[in-house]
């Protein structure tokens, strides 16, 4: 406990190091979890084992200490062997991570203060070798939290490997950088030796010479590897062969650039700038081997080379037909890693994709697919079919990271695999449990996407994921959240489902600033299943909030106008931030404008719009527009009396249409034909009175009875002219109004919401309606609307049919007496 009392008063862990002998004792007995992390990773297994020591002897009892942990050397080494397991920074960007920046303050200098905490724990050098001085204030000063959490980490929270496609073929060995192959320890002595030698010598040694020097020192223990890189010797060995760079031969300098990821130099170091320079001149006297080799090695050094990897791309191309298998899928890797994607490549890598495709390993075709869908390469539908059949075929071989990878791929195409999607719902439940939680996410989103719903898969996911929150991003939370709402799941297990993510965002809601598109995503998610936590909605609506949106990359004002309609309708007794109503009249008009040019355009509506508007009697009786902006789809509004008769409130249309025809109508031979027989085809007006009075008073006078001129156009000589229509008529009349239902109170008007759906609005193969349209017809009904729908497995197919079948059909769907009597 006095151990335990001290860390207290010093939160900063690099200055304990009275404690650093005990810490050594306990580090050599060692622990079974830092074991299975020697097995996992031999680079770090020193690191590993030392540091769960001194979590044993700082925290027995689960004590937390807070520190900075960006101030430590070590920090590096961890995050860095943690990237690579995540795939590393992008090779292409062009900025450094916030991390990188941390590390060039920590290491970007040749003076012996890189590191004031270690500095002042070392003894003089004359005693022991530099380097066995080290190791004490080492084990205390280089305890991350990272590391820390990470020995109670369970595999949900670990990201896999993706270099595991290259233990596959041993040709990979020449192509990347092996972080298994196995190496003879450097004894502290020998290191100490040869920086001594550095120092004597002044600069004066040769190529070779410093090459070697490089080897030896990068087989030191991966413990010492950060206070080597910030050796004052050390940095002048690097300022020796900046200077000797064009002497060099090019596996010299490959050696030297390996010995570097070894030792986790920094990025940003000037060794690497030198090194970069020379590899980009000499690239046109290198082999693809050797090229893709210093690519692999950039990536493990999370260096930006957008230069090197250009030249790379163009020398590939010219070589293209030289490239074999393992070249091939080691070149995919680069450009995923580089998050770029050379445009004159696209053909030619969907042809080497065909042309190996049957050759690949599965863990192959997990690579390829992960490298075009980190550089957001295009694939035609030929070529990922022709994937995903392969998949579907073997997937119970495949590995989860594969699998996932491919699945990633699969949403990027909007492929919609049926083969494939009906084998994942047979292969997947049964790995969720083991499956860690971004895997977990990227299937479910993969599901949500493709409109996909399989109730085997989301239930696995449903069961695991409670146990398994903590683990969870803002994004993860985010997107596990729209994905069941966007297929409108509520799982078995819903209230602790739910309950568990919500409180993850909460937990997260420090993150949303940053990426405020996963919150509204995540509350999006919510909605659609009328779930509105108050606290988190207050925060999104925030002015603050709102401000941090318009810095995205993504148009987020749309869920904004969502979200903020959505509560207003379904949570009257909110009281927290609104959004801005100017904001609502900005978004409205953006979206009706889109609406106007998308939407209201579209075949299957303006079929529906014009034989409406023939059936009952003209455009006041019709309006084709959004009843609810926010829900991004349109709507056929229809209002009916309580005795069935349709009511004229289209005034706007209406006066446009009567507009139009004072202008003049030409005068053809159907036009004659009809006068002469005295059919009105729906073109009789409404009296002057009607026409002064505004849409609001129309809307309130609802269950007026219609006039004769409205009987007549209701009776409109459109539904009497087919022979062929399905209804019988009255004599001297057309299609009536099914009689008046008798009510035991007033009568009222009926609104009624026609839905012209698509496949878009459904989960793929299905009648399920999506989690968007589920909220946009739940809120119509608590509007008032009676919702009625035109399925486009109904009417898609009538489309093709005659005149009189489709108006039998709409007079079906319009005058349907459970409607009059539901809205009753």
């Amino acid at each position: 406990m006095a151990t335990v009392l001290i860390c207290r008063r010093f939160p900063r862990l690099s200055r304990v190091t009275t404690f650093s002998t005990t810490a050594k004792c306990k580090a050599e007995s060692g622990s079974g979890k830092s074991k299975q992390k020697k097995e996992e990773n031999p680079e770090t297994a020193n690191t590993s084992t030392e540091s769960a020591a001194t979590i044993q002897l700082l925290d027995p009892l689960d004590y937390r200490v807070l520190y900075n942990p960006s101030a430590y050397a070590k920090s590096r080494a961890a995050s860095q062997q943690h990237a690579a397991r995540n795939s590393g920074h992008a090779l292409g960007d062009t900025s450094t991570s916030p991390g990188a920046a941390q590390v060039q303050h920590t290491f970007g200098t040749t003076s012996s203060q890189a590191l004031p905490p270690l500095r002042n724990a070392l003894p003089k050098p004359k005693s022991k070798p530099l380097l066995e001085q080290t190791i004490s204030a080492r084990l205390s000063a280089a305890q991350t939290k990272e590391e820390a959490e990470d020995e109670k980490t369970e595999t949900h929270d670990s990201k896999e490997d993706p270099r595991v496609f290259q233990k596959g073929r041993p040709e990979y060995r020449s192509l990347s950088y092996d972080r298994f192959e196995p190496i003879e320890t450097l004894s502290l002595e020998e290191g100490d030796s040869i920086l001594h030698s550095v120092a004597v010598c002044k600069g004066s040694q040769s190529p070779g010479t410093i090459t070697d020097y490089f080897r030896k020192l990068s087989r030191l223990p991966a413990e010492q590897h950060a206070a080597l890189v910030s050796e004052p010797r050390f940095n002048a060995l690097c300022r020796c062969a900046v200077k000797n760079m064009g002497s060099f031969s090019t596996s010299d300098l490959v050696d030297i650039l390996k010995a570097c990821v070894r030792l986790v130099v920094p990025p940003t170091h000037p060794l690497l700038n030198a090194c970069e320079d020379e590899f980009c001149r000499r690239v046109w006297d290198m082999n693809l081997d050797q090229l893709l080799l210093v690519a692999d090695c950039w990536r493990c050094l999370e260096r930006s080379v957008p230069s090197y990897l250009s030249i790379l791309f163009s020398y590939a191309n010219m070589h293209w037909k030289d490239l074999a298998l393992p070249q091939f899928v080691q070149l995919v890797y680069i450009i995923g890693e580089g998050r770029r994607s050379p445009a004159d490549l696209t053909q030619k890598v969907e042809s080497m994709i065909l042309k190996y495709l049957d050759s690949f390993t599965l863990e192959e075709v997990g690579a390829i697919c992960l490298g075009l869908f980190k550089s957001l390469s295009g694939i035609s539908d030929h070529v990922m079919r022709k994937i995903a059949d392969r998949v579907s075929l073997q997937m119970e071989d495949m590995s989860t990271y594969a699998l996932v990878n491919v699945l990633k791929m699969l949403r990027y195409a909007r492929m919609d695999h049926l083969p494939l999607l009906k084998e994942l719902g047979k292969v997947i439940p049964a790995r969720i449990p083991t499956i860690n939680i971004q895997g977990i996410m990227h299937i479910t989103l993969t599901c949500s996407s493709l409109h996909y719903f399989d109730e085997g898969v989301m239930a696995a996911v449903a069961m695991s994921l409670p146990s398994k929150v903590t683990y969870c991003r803002s994004k993860d939370a985010a997107k596990f959240l729209w994905s069941f709402g966007c297929l409108d799941y509520e799982p078995p297990n819903e209230e602790e489902f739910y309950s568990s993510l919500i409180e993850q965002m909460r937990r997260k809601l420090h993150e949303f600033g940053k990426f405020p598109e996963h919150l509204l995503t995540g509350l999006l998610g919510l909605a659609f299943v009328k779930r509105f936590p108050e606290e988190l909605i207050d925060y999104a609506l925030r002015d603050e909030f709102v401000q941090k949106t318009r810095g995205s990359k993504y148009e987020l004002r749309k869920d904004l106008f969502t979200l903020g309609k959505s509560v207003e309708i379904e949570c009257p007794s909110y009281q927290g931030s609104r959004l801005p109503p100017q904001l609502y009249q900005e978004i409205t008009e953006m979206v009706l404008s889109f609406a106007e040019q998308e939407i209201y355009v579209r075949p299957e509506i303006v079929e529906a719009t014009s034989l409406l508007e023939s059936m009952l009697g003209g455009p006041e009786y019709v309006k084709s527009h959004m009843i609810l902006p926010h829900t991004r789809s349109s709507d056929l509004e229809v209002h009916l009396a309580m005795d069935g008769h349709p009511i004229p409130f289209n005034l706007k249309d209406r006066i446009a249409d009567k507009k139009l025809k004072d202008i003049g109508v030409s005068l053809t031979d159907d036009l004659m034909t009809q006068l002469i027989k005295g059919r009105s085809n729906s073109q009789f007006p409404v009296e002057v009175e009607n026409e002064a009075r505004t849409p609001g008073q129309e809307r309130g006078e609802e269950a007026r009875t219609p006039r004769a001129g409205d009987r007549a156009a209701l009776s409109g000589g459109a539904l009497i002219a087919d022979a062929r229509l399905q209804v019988e008529p009255k004599s001297g009349h057309g299609l009536e109004a099914p009689p008046p239902l008798t009510l035991n109170r007033q009568p009222r008007g009926v609104k009624l919401a026609i839905q012209v759906s698509n496949r878009n609005h459904y989960c793929y193969c299905s009648k399920r309606l999506l989690g968007l349209h589920c909220l946009k017809r739940r809120q119509l009904q608590q509007l008032g609307y009676v919702v009625v729908e035109l399925p486009f497995w109904e009417w898609f197919p009538l489309l093709k049919r005659t005149h009189s079948e489709k108006l039998s059909y709409l007079h079906y769907k319009v005058f349907n007496p459970a409607l009059l009597s539901r809205a009753g």
